[in-house]
This record gives structure tokens, sequence and C-alpha cells, in this order.
């Protein structure tokens, strides 16, 4: 498979901080990759500086072999297909549930598409936004029944599940061509964790292309295809998950031991 996302020698500074030094990452289309680490270590500034929102010092962040993300503008990147789920959930409040996806598909544009014909040739069809919006509704609510339930309800009377789906739901109104997850599950009860990890391998099966920042490392190892560690704004460890998984000591020093 190709590399969506490349992320060379990348170096981020808060001022005299050096937050990330020389990060090297890949993320290949259609995989899960996890970025885990402690509390300080700069997962969240990864996926910021990838999103546009932190300027690097330093480094390049290629998307298909071509695009390079560092410095440019959120919106442009946003417009490239790279849409975070940002920690914190980020609902809008005095906003619907509905109307809260909505914002996520508000540059969402007409595009052109393959189309099998009877005979089994391929011919172009344009399909228009106002489509995609609708098709983009149809998925999330496949995905998530009770945000359908919800969907005249006030976003921030929602559960703290409902919310953290919502925030997922949202990104995936903008048709991302990589899906950046930001601690999903952070602050959900067992079972709701549980739930969303579910959901995060439905996602890749439907050929999403997924980075995810974790706490919960057990969890997030049983999912992800590829698995880097940062420490202190350097990588670590990586290796493929499956590998990492069985890792006693990275699993006690590192990610707080968890395998529940």
């Amino acid at each position: 498979m190709s590399n969506t996302l490349e992320i060379k020698d990348l170096s981020v500074s808060y001022g005299a901080i050096e937050a990330l030094k020389h990060v090297n990452l890949t993320v290949t289309q259609g995989s899960i990759v996890a970025l885990l680490g402690s509390n300080g270590a700069g997962k969240s500034t990864l996926l910021k500086t990838i999103s546009g929102l932190v300027k690097p010092k330093g480094g390049s962040i290629l998307l298909n072999g071509k695009h390079d993300l560092a410095g440019m503008y959120p919106y442009r990147i946003a417009e490239l297909g790279v849409i975070q789920s940002p920690e914190g959930r980020m609902i809008l409040q005095g906003l619907t549930t509905e109307e809260n996806l909505m914002i996520g598909a508000y540059g969402l544009k007409g595009t052109t598409m393959q189309e099998q014909q009877p005979d089994g040739s391929l011919r172009q069809v344009r399909v228009s936004r106002d489509k995609r919006v609708q098709e983009n509704f149809k998925q999330v609510y496949n995905l998530f029944p009770i945000l359908q339930e919800r969907k005249k309800q006030q976003a921030n009377t929602l559960s703290g599940g409902e919310q953290q789906m919502l925030a997922i739901g949202r990104a995936l109104m903008a048709s991302p061509h990589v899906l950046l997850l930001d601690e999903p599950s952070l602050g959900l009860a067992p079972l709701i964790i549980r739930d969303i990890f579910a959901i995060i391998q439905q996602l890749k099966k439907a050929g999403n292309t997924i980075l995810i920042v974790e706490q919960n490392a057990f969890q997030t190892l049983k999912i992800a295809d590829y698995a880097y560690v940062l420490e202190l704004g350097r990588i670590s460890m990586q290796g493929p998950a499956s590998q990492l998984i069985h890792d006693e000591a990275l699993v006690a020093a590192y990610l707080g031991g968890q395998r529940a």
C-alpha cells in the first residue's frame, strides 16, 4: 500500500522548549497508526502541527507524496482531506446534534467520481455537494444510530460518550482522506470506550486511514496496525502493534501497564 502521510524530520518549539525533535512517522493508506506516550510527550502537538494549528520549526509533512502540509493554513489542510477529531470533543454549544454534524461538512464540495456501468466500463460522473452531504449523514447515522435519535437535541446535553461519537461523526462529515483522532477515549466509562474502539475498527474496514493519539495503550494496540511511542518529543520505539502489545517493558515503563 502507498504512504498517505509521511512526516520527515519534524521539529516544533514553543519558545525555548522543544516539543518535537526530528520526528519521522509514516501512515499507510487504509491503516490505523497509533501514537502513544505519557502526558507531555508531544502527541497532541504532533496532531496540531499536522492540522496546521501549530507551525513547525523544521521538517516536512507530505500528503500523498506531493502536498507539504508543514506551515500550510488549517483551512487548506482540511480542504485536502486531513481532518481532526480534537481532544475534548469541542462540541459547539447552542447548536443541535444535527447542526454540529453539518458544521463538519462546511468545506465539502461537489466532486467527480468513477461509476461502473452495466457493461463493466467506468464512467466519470459528477456528484453534487448536497448529495455528498446526504450520503455522509447516512454513513454517520449508520455508525452512530443514537445521533440520529438525538439529532434535534442540544449537543451540549448529550452524554460524554454521545459527544465523543458526535465529534468523530462531525469529522467524518468532511469525507476525510486522513482522520486524526486525539484521545477519543478520554474521560469515558470502560463500556463506552469499548464501543468507541469497535467503531474505529469499523472505520478502518470501510477504508479509512487513521492516525490515533491515545493514552489507553493496550486497547489502542489491539486495533492498530503500527505504533510509535513518543518520549519527550522523540520517537523512542516503533513497530507493528501486534509485536509492541507483547512488550512488557514498553507497557510498564511508558504506558502505565494498562491491560484492561
